[in-house]
């Protein structure tokens, strides 16, 4: 599981005001660069939609003519997200979307199992750990909640103490919660903030460290591999922690801020950097490998599926990557070729990638063949809302969620 950073060049897209401002982060605060739509290079632009694809090979995956199957189901939901890849799981039978209330639906019927009012706060992550769903409490009452997610079933609960305000999950593996949090000034404001780590099955603390003045509990994006825990921020940092102790193994500055996920293959932790994709060793912060697209072109976000990396540049090129050693195994140009929006987040089935774009228009869930990365067919409900699309997958069925209404497609 991992949750982090990736970049775009140009201004920022609709999608991260959202989650910006979703963070408590004010628009003044971040300056004028943040105050425009995706550009037209990275979307798509204007044009009429892309033509019809060539038919997937599977039987029933989509009609001969290539267009997008029809939803299995289609529910709406109390969703309230802003674009961030694990704001929608699909585990045990459900599939969930960050809202209030927190509301489980089945995979299968789209019927609802479960509703948890103030169960999570909208936008923060959904994440999973050892058959358990961690979430930052939607009572805003300090705590972090742990449910069963096929039943919505509370499991486990824990403070970080009176000391700090609302601490937030933003990594967990087998045995512990990473969250982070302010810490409190006697006059009730907060000018730093903490990392920690609270044992998964006690609640209590493992362990704490304070992060350096100027940091902020915002818009961290944090992985766990091993003993290493590893996250990036707002201000340009790439840190590893030991999860065992909490001491700051290494930090360093990226080149480029990032807004998306990275991703963590072995002994790498890989993150988009404007118009390259760089691999650090998680033991020193060394150099392993890099990757550069075309001039003035910037990676998006990249997921690591089944030990390949595939990632979109702003040029609607697709890459797939071998994570390792950074060895192009493909490139496809069929989103340039389609006119089609570029996908920032995806998730695989067989042999089809799925992919979920920003903005509405010419985007949604892109279906490609994995082995080339040709385009089969991409999936959009017509609604026009302006929230990005999000994809998941329990391996029988692909739900894509755009706004309030969630879909199952067949996978």
């Amino acid at each position: 599981m991992s949750k982090g950073l990736g970049t775009t060049v140009g201004r920022s897209s609709r999608r991260r005001i959202l989650r910006l401002a979703g963070g408590g982060i004010t628009m003044a605060a971040l300056g004028a660069g943040l105050t425009g739509c995706e550009d037209e290079l990275a979307t798509g632009g204007e044009g009429s939609t892309p033509p019809p694809r060539s038919a997937s090979p599977e039987d029933g995956k989509a009609p001969d003519d290539g267009k997008a199957p029809e939803p299995l189901w289609t529910k709406s939901t109390s969703a309230q997200t802003y674009g961030d890849n694990d704001e929608l799981v699909a585990v045990d039978g459900v599939v969930i979307a960050s809202g209030d209330p927190l509301a489980a639906f089945d995979g299968a019927t789209g019927e609802e199992r479960w509703s948890l009012p103030d169960g999570a706060v909208p936008g923060a992550p959904l994440l999973l750990g050892d058959g358990t769903l961690y979430l930052e409490s939607g009572k805003y009452d300090g705590s972090v909640a742990g449910y069963v997610p096929g039943s919505g079933k509370e499991a486990w609960r824990s403070r970080l103490g009176k000391e700090y305000r609302q601490p937030r999950p933003v990594a967990v593996d087998a045995e512990q919660v990473y969250v982070i949090a302010e810490i409190l000034e006697a006059d009730g404001s907060s000018h730093t903030n903490v990392i920690a780590a609270l044992n998964s099955g006690t609640g209590k603390v493992a362990w704490k460290e304070q992060r350096d003045l100027g940091t902020q509990q915002n818009g961290i994006h944090a992985a766990v591999q091993g003993r290493y825990l590893v996250y990036t921020d707002f201000k340009n940092n790439l840190t590893v922690r030991d999860t065992a102790t909490g001491k700051q193994v290494w930090t360093q500055k990226t080149t480029k801020t990032s807004y998306g996920p990275f991703v963590v293959h072995q002994d790498l932790v890989i993150v988009p950097q404007g118009q390259r994709l760089q691999a650090f060793a998680l033991s020193d912060g060394s150099e392993k490998w890099s990757v550069r697209t075309e001039e003035f072109t910037g990676f998006r976000e990249p997921s690591l599926l089944e030990d390949v990396l595939y990632i979109a540049d702003s040029a609607r090129t697709l890459w797939a990557v071998e994570p390792g050693t950074g060895k192009k195994i493909w490139q496809s140009t069929a989103l340039k070729d389609a006119s089609a929006q570029v996908p920032r987040q995806f998730v695989k089935v067989g042999g089809t990638l799925y992919g979920a774009t920003d903005l509405d228009k010419q985007g949604g869930i892109h279906a490609f063949d994995a082995k080339t990365g040709g385009l089969r067919w991409t999936f959009n409900d017509k609604s026009g809302d302006y929230h990005s699309w999000l994809v998941a997958t329990d391996g029988k069925r692909v739900y894509a969620l755009h706004g309030k209404k969630l879909h199952a497609l067949p996978a």
